[in-house]
């Protein structure tokens, strides 16, 4: 099942037309939302600023945070390779005793 679909999202006021995955649209309208209100949060504190740039600061925090999402997971899997061989290595231990 690969409906697609067509939808517009305001991001930072401005539409966006996106054809999308139909199964993805609670997935992307939930990320326009946080993108939206981190945008909003920017507008507030650097009233100065304008829109364009509360826009790059927000999808700046999100790209930082995907970026500490993929290291966190690559340590995790790093940590649990390490635990498997530790494993293995425990486990040649006792048979060569």
């Amino acid at each position: 099942m690969n409906e697609s679909m067509n939808i517009t999202v305001l991001i930072g006021g401005r539409p966006y037309s996106l054809s999308i995955k139909t199964r993805e649209e609670h997935l992307i309208r939930k990320t326009v939302k946080e993108i939206n209100d981190k945008v909003n949060q920017f507008q507030l504190t650097y009233k100065q600023r304008d829109k364009q740039d509360c826009i790059s600061m927000a999808l700046l925090t999100a790209a930082v945070d995907l970026q500490k999402l993929r290291l966190a997971y690559a340590q995790q899997g790093a940590a649990e390779k390490i635990d498997e061989l530790t494993g293995l290595l425990d486990e040649a231990l006792v048979h060569t005793d």
